[in-house]
């Protein structure tokens, strides 16, 4: 994708992976850059160098139910405008399933899931009115590896998996693409939150984690070569790979990190 001139759009753009491909969008030639969130009173966009976006804005995108998405994209005169959504914003649950709280298992659905479809098809329409546009979803190597601990957080990005390849295929020959990310380890808030809550049933000290920069412009990279799917690269791409051969390959590996019984 060219982005000279062209309109992006971020969603948890605020902190995290969210935060670090905003900031890499902004070295880019963009005509305007998004960086949406929840309150965006509450933190600064990134800034733009000599030569990369002209104009850089944060904006308010709620994502926590389809009233205030409505809300969100009423007030976004821009709407129609988009070239480039990044469908980055998410929740994390974890743990044995029978102790997850429910609340929180319908927000991560409604935001991980639920969000970037309705959102998506808001922002679709213009897109294909002057025939090109880019869709990127953040899939979370989760959505291909099912381990235990993690069943309602790999539902959701499962279905973003499926989501997202099957409106490739719907879109094929209308300009627009649709890009999604097996996103890795890396290292943010997220993470740690992640890393306390599975750390209690699995072992995490060996995960392979990396910087949201060092994503964040593989991510850019991967849009601008018109790529449909990021790999997440390093011992990761490992458990992807094992995720579409035999079960009893992701099997063995969930017996040598999980425990129902908590560990100390």
């Amino acid at each position: 994708m060219d982005l000279e001139g062209r309109t992006a759009l971020v969603t948890g753009a605020n902190r995290g992976i969210g935060r670090a491909i905003a900031q890499e969008l902004a070295t880019r030639p963009l005509g305007l850059l998004l960086a949406g969130s929840r309150s965006p009173q509450d933190s600064d966009p990134p800034a733009a160098p000599t030569g990369g976006a002209r104009e850089v804005r944060s904006v308010g995108m709620d994502l926590s139910s389809r009233e205030s998405i409505e809300h969100s994209c009423r007030a976004l005169a821009e709407l129609g405008a988009i070239d480039l959504l990044v469908n980055n914003a998410g929740l994390m649950t974890g743990g044995l399933l029978e102790e997850q709280d429910p609340d929180d298992v319908y927000a991560m659905f409604q935001v991980n899931l639920v969000a970037v479809t309705d959102l998506t098809a808001r922002v679709l329409p213009g897109m294909l009115e002057r025939g090109r546009g880019r869709i990127v979803n953040n899939a979370s190597i989760s959505g291909y590896a099912h381990f235990p601990a993690a069943s309602t957080y790999a539902a959701a990005k499962s279905g973003v998996v499926a989501f997202s390849e099957s409106l490739r295929r719907e879109l094929r020959g209308t300009g627009v693409s649709v890009l999604h990310l097996v996103t890795p380890g890396v290292q943010t808030d997220m993470m740690d939150a992640t890393q306390e809550v599975y750390g209690g049933h699995m072992d995490v000290s060996d995960w392979d984690v990396q910087e949201p920069e060092e994503w964040a412009a593989k991510v850019v990279s991967a849009i601008e070569s018109d790529a449909h799917i990021l790999g997440p690269g390093g011992r990761t791409a490992i458990a992807k790979l094992a995720s579409r051969g035999p079960a009893f390959l992701v099997d063995a590996i969930s017996r040598q990190m999980f425990s129902r019984q908590a560990r100390d």
